[in-house]
């Protein structure tokens, strides 16, 4: 097994983190400041990022994306993760990779024009009483001659206010399991703007400011046959097929901002004066940055893993659960650790951990919560056995 970086990771990493601190980081103080990213900004630092190369590299090479294997995609995620959410999300976007499931037709209508940094995608499945539980949601499409048409509110839909059209999830029927009726589940595309389709205002987040997310709302909203997304009461599958690995994304964008942290905690750890000596010699401070360094460590070596599986096509549900939910969870220590050694200074805008600690809460909820993730871990574990 080789650990090793090869030279084209190490030079994607490198670039990435140079654009990343060069073009992003000057921007992040504005957006934590006001919780608003100019699309002015936004424009002129897409424009950056295309030339250098870094935008939609999640995508296939065939739809005019990078085509980056699974590891050095995560090298890349982890790199973008270390700046403002906002700043790196929309700037750098990465279209959702389930727009490659789409019929030539529809790849040319959504995905290429993101592709080409023309357009934003969103994704939309929460609703109000449906969050891990999605096969309990309430939003129908209901056929009607050859239309569907849709009824119901999604909310927590992220970025939508930009977004130029929505892959929204919709009750579609039922099936009957051995553990009662279950909802068949179909995906839309809905374009922005068509009639019965309203995007509205959010909630305000204490996490990554600048980043939104808003409330979309469906009053009969009449869509043709070829809106729809993969196989009709297919939709978990689609879903399945191609966001499986956002997961992993989530983890790696983890690792970046970690490492962020821990290196402003090394370097005041060696660096702050108490009582004659640098407080890293105590071993309160000293040994705290050493459980921060294991615990990155071992999510890192868990991130790439699953990303290695994942093109080897081996990946299991609970090798992205473990990594998702180790990723989260050692920056939720890190942030909070990292604060610490700082002291009151920790907590102060003049430096990134405040937002660091801030953003890192909503990690252990969306795309799955924790809970979630030790659900699945420990149903892979008990089923086999029959429990």
């Amino acid at each position: 097994m080789d650990f090793g970086l090869s030279e084209e990771q190490t030079l994607i990493a490198q670039t990435t983190r140079a654009f990343v601190e060069n073009e992003l980081y000057p921007h992040e103080a504005e957006i934590e400041r006001t919780g608003h990213l100019d699309m002015d900004l936004v424009r002129e630092l897409q424009k950056k990022a295309i030339e250098a190369g870094l935008y939609a590299a999640n995508i296939p090479e065939e739809f005019g994306g990078a085509g980056l294997d699974t590891p050095t995609w995560l090298l890349y995620e982890k790199e973008l993760g270390r700046a403002n959410y906002a700043l790196h999300w929309t700037c750098v976007a990465r279209p959702s990779n389930i727009l490659c499931a789409g019929t030539p037709e529809q790849r040319e209508k959504y995905l290429l024009p993101c592709v080409r940094g023309e357009k934003w995608d969103c994704l939309a499945m929460t609703e109000p009483g449906a969050g891990s539980d999605l096969r309990g949601m309430k939003a129908t499409a209901k056929k009607d001659g050859d239309d569907w048409v849709l009824n119901g509110t999604k909310h927590f839909i992220s970025h939508a206010d930009i977004a130029d059209f929505t892959i929204t999830f919709m009750a579609t029927g039922e099936e009957d399991t051995p553990r009662g009726k279950k909802k068949l589940i179909t995906a839309f595309f809905v374009d922005k703007g068509h009639p019965g389709f309203a995007v509205r205002d959010g909630y305000r987040n204490v996490s990554h400011r600048g980043y939104t997310n808003a409330i979309l709302e469906f009053d009969n909203c009449r869509l043709p046959a070829s809106a729809v997304l993969g196989e009709v009461h297919k939709g978990f599958e689609v879903a399945n097929d191609w966001l499986g690995a956002t997961r992993l994304q989530v983890g790696a964008t983890c690792l970046g901002r970690a490492e962020r942290a821990f290196a402003h905690a090394v370097d005041y750890a060696a660096g702050r004066q108490q009582f004659g000596q640098p407080i890293g010699k105590f071993q309160g401070v000293s040994f705290k940055l050493a459980d921060m360094a294991v615990e990155m460590k071992a999510a890192e070596l868990m991130i790439l893993e699953a990303g290695w599986k994942v093109d080897q096509g081996t990946v299991t549900d609970a090798d992205m659960a473990m990594a998702k939910l180790k990723a989260t969870e050692m920056l939720a220590m890190v942030a909070d650790e990292a604060i610490q050694i700082h002291g009151g200074m920790g907590l102060m805008d003049e430096l990134p951990l405040e937002r660091i600690w801030r953003d890192a809460r909503i990690e252990r909820i969306w795309e799955g919560t924790s809970e979630i993730q030790r659900h699945i871990i420990s149903r892979a574990l008990l089923r086999p056995l029959g429990a």
